[in-house]
């Protein structure tokens, strides 16, 4: 193994959970990130029994992740009469032998942070220094291209670059220049956190609506003893006109309620007020739901795109986070079997790119609300008895071909043996 670091372009989740997966196998790394300063930016993700069982590989503890979010308990779509469509357990109420785990995207981010600066020292993120491309080298090492956040360039040499710069990456359009613009379908949506009193199990994320407009909504936090009030995580959603592209001037921005509030002002049941969970929020977003074609390889020589770089994909399966934890970890198992080399970025590739891609385009179609859109089909949305509309057999084979797709069927994952095996660590070159 070359003394050179590995290069991590990115301290995103993908980036974040790479470099502690490195610490972890003894390969040292440095990780450059463009923001001046880590904050908890974002809302509600979910991180799926598969990322939760690495993440607790990696060290991190079930009380790490009661701080930062709170574990799932139901997965449910529900008709517009408030009927239930379909509904599971989710996590070990499940079956799994890990939990599910709803967290604060943005506390989730900083407790990886502050993991990584724990167990490596501060200077392993390099703050203000964003790469915008890369040289590959005779030797086989790789030089990534930085820009400071002052506008002065730089460079640094390492055995490997690791393009974790998410669905802008600089590092994937170097590799695939020809890729198309970013995608949108035509799905806007509206997210923001509102304290309210969370329904069924307490834990349970609920979906209903279509594809031309649906809500979505999850607790992030146990409720308060004394309010029973939790922070509920929400998503609005409609299906626009896109034949002429995305309007604005950039894909994120912080919107008041009244630009689209009232596209859901009827949306009122007693047990569910969509206009007051919007009127009460702290803060709103609104973004596109966008995604990138899938590209035929992450991986150039002793390059390789991994997290949102390499296969940004709509959240509708609630497993882009948790794909981003499942790379580093296939990673570094790949480093474990072929030393800090190109060849353990091959095998990487040769192992997720299909597959992930494949999802990436399941994805597009609905994913696991693709139910609400059958529903709608077959009845207007509106029913007394789900199974006259949707057959049980037809629902739970529907949800456990999503499951296989995107890594998370139960006896599968239970039988896995651990992606990276405890105590390993990369073999070091000793020196002649």
């Amino acid at each position: 193994m070359t003394d050179n670091p590995v290069i991590i372009a990115g301290g995103g989740i993908g980036g974040l959970a790479t470099a502690l997966t490195l610490h972890q196998i003894g390969v040292p790394c440095v990780v450059f990130e463009a923001v001046r300063e880590m904050r908890p930016l974002g809302v509600g993700i979910n991180m799926q029994p598969n990322a939760v069982r690495e993440l607790y590989d990696l060290g991190i503890t079930e009380d790490d992740l009661d701080k930062v979010g709170v574990p799932a308990k139901e997965w449910a779509l529900v008709g517009l009469n408030g009927n239930d469509i379909y509904s599971e357990p989710r996590g070990k109420l499940a079956g799994y032998n890990w939990p599910q785990y709803a967290v604060h995207r943005g506390e989730f981010h900083m407790l990886l942070y502050r993991k990584l600066v724990e167990r490596a020292g501060k200077d392993v993120v390099r703050l203000g220094q964003r790469v915008i491309g890369y040289r590959k080298n005779a030797d086989g090492s790789v030089t990534a291209l930085i820009e400071g956040a002052d506008g002065a360039k730089t460079d640094a040499s390492g055995a490997l670059l690791i393009g974790a710069d998410g669905i802008h990456s600089a590092i994937r359009a170097q590799m695939h220049p020809a890729q198309p613009p970013i995608h949108w379908g035509g799905a806007i949506m509206w997210r923001g956190t509102t304290l309210g009193k969370p329904i069924r199990s307490g834990a349970s994320f609920v979906g209903l609506g279509t594809h031309k407009q649906r809500v979505v909504f999850y607790p992030i936090s146990p409720p308060d003893p004394q309010t029973g009030l939790a922070i509920i995580n929400w998503i609005v959603e409609i299906t626009a006109d896109n034949s002429e592209g995305w309007k604005q001037s950039g894909w994120f921005r912080q919107v008041p309620a009244s630009e689209f509030a009232h596209h859901f002002k009827d949306w009122v049941w007693d047990w569910f007020d969509v206009p007051a969970l919007i009127a009460k929020a702290d803060s709103i977003f609104e973004n596109p739901m966008i995604d990138r074609d899938p590209v035929p390889t992450w991986s150039d020589g002793p390059v390789v795109l991994l997290g949102d770089a390499a296969h940004a994909m709509y959240p509708t399966g609630s497993n882009g986070g948790s794909q981003a934890v499942i790379d580093a970890r296939t990673l570094g198992a790949a480093m474990i079997g072929h030393g800090v080399t190109a060849d353990a970025l091959a095998a990487y590739n040769a192992k997720l790119c299909g597959p992930i891609s494949a999802l990436i385009l399941r994805n597009r179609g609905a994913g696991p609300f693709g139910l609400l859109n059958m529903v709608d089909e077959r009845c207007g949305g509106t029913f007394e008895n789900i199974d006259d509309v949707i057959p049980p057999k037809e629902r739970a084979d529907f949800m456990a071909g999503y499951k296989a797709a995107a890594g998370f069927a139960i006896e599968t994952l239970n039988k896995a043996a651990r992606t990276i095996p405890e105590g390993a660590r990369v073999k070091q070159k000793v020196p002649s």
